[in-house]
């Protein structure tokens, strides 16, 4: 009797042990397929690879991590009905996101439902301020765009014309370009627009080419291979310039894409974290698969924290944690002045397959 007793006590205390011991759940609505599956696969591994990492190591504050990923294909409407799923059926509190338009769509139940959403890849302007409860780790495309803009300038491109995609990002890329570039001192004389997932751009790329311009300034977010070469097998030679989504891999290593320059978010990973991912996945880590690993590693330094203090993860409590520690030093050096992170900002040029710095820039 003594021994079964023993036994009960020792299963007993094993599986309040295990009740102590939590999964945190969160979530992430992001394209894996479609059009935008290179870049949301990229962004999934970057987060899963994170995680990995740290429940190797016991979790955060004992708790193992678990990340629910929805595909929304890029599409707003179906990032609605996968937000709604995660959090009304699933109770998550941080979601991530990707893709200005989707993103904008979720905001506002974001804000209603107090729910932390965190984007690490879109860029339009309006995602700044589209709810208290949306941080976003990189810089807006009108920082980018600023950037770029006053460095094709410097470098007598004083002629511009704009590419730009019929979607929120890059309707927003073109307005800030109609902006920036004139008050850079420059002259844009066209525009056209493109769909995204579009594939032909031979009818854009003619029309623009027929205003002679020095740069052709890009606000696209796919497809950017196919634009690089229909750009080289139509003779072209203009300046190409364009932001961080010119960040690549199939468009950094094509020749088509010799010389095109933009402005490149500076977040590098280290030597043996690069060579731990690559034996994992089998590719490199690349630049979306970093800014998801540093912003799920934002995550966990306000998750340890709020564990510590006794409070629980909740999307508010994380949103007040993260203001309040504001600073953080993961792949790259990164404030919450606002909701969107200051970052610096380099530019960089394809050459031989490589994308170079050639100039250091800043955000502030």
């Amino acid at each position: 009797m003594r021994r079964i007793g023993l036994t009960a006590i020792l299963a007993s205390m094993l599986t309040i042990a295990a009740a102590r011991a939590d999964t945190i759940r969160i979530g992430a609505i992001l394209p894996l397929t479609g059009p935008g599956a290179l870049i949301g696969t990229q962004q999934m591994r970057g987060i899963q690879f994170a995680i990995d990492q740290a429940n190797a190591k016991g979790g955060v504050h004992g708790n193992k991590i678990e990340c629910v990923f929805e595909d929304n294909q890029a599409k707003p409407d179906q990032s609605i009905l996968s937000f709604n799923k995660l959090t009304d059926l699933q109770h998550l509190q941080v979601i991530f996101t990707a893709y200005s338009g989707p993103s904008l769509a979720m905001a506002p139940l974001a804000t209603r439902k107090k729910v932390l959403m965190v984007n690490a890849g879109a860029q339009a302007d309006k995602l700044a301020t589209a709810s208290p409860y949306l941080i976003n780790t990189l810089p807006t495309i009108g920082d980018e765009i600023a950037v770029i803009t006053k460095y094709v300038i410097g470098e007598g491109k004083k002629k511009g014309v704009i590419l730009f995609e019929n979607d929120a990002a890059g309707i927003s890329g073109r307005d800030d370009y109609l902006d920036a570039y004139p008050k850079a001192g420059g002259t844009l004389v066209a525009q056209e627009p493109t769909q995204f997932g579009q594939t032909d751009f031979r009818p854009a790329l003619l029309k623009l080419a027929d205003a002679k311009p020095d740069v052709m300034l890009v606000s696209i977010t796919a497809a950017l291979v196919n634009m690089a070469q229909q750009y080289k097998q139509l003779g072209l030679n203009f300046t190409v310039a364009g932001t961080t989504f010119f960040q690549d891999p199939d468009v950094i290593k094509d020749p088509a894409a010799e010389g095109f320059v933009h402005t490149q978010i500076r977040i590098e990973a280290p030597p043996e974290l690069a060579a731990e991912f690559k034996q994992k996945f089998g590719v490199e880590m690349e630049f979306f698969v970093r800014q998801y690993y540093n912003a799920m590693q934002i995550l966990m330094t306000a998750m340890d924290r709020l564990l510590t203090d006794g409070q629980p993860i909740t999307g508010e409590n994380m949103h007040d944690i993260i203001f309040k520690i504001r600073k953080f030093q993961g792949l790259i050096p990164l404030e919450f002045k606002t909701n969107t992170a200051t970052v610096p900002l380099d530019i960089n040029m394809m050459h031989n397959g490589n994308d170079v710095t050639i100039k250091k820039m800043s955000t502030d």
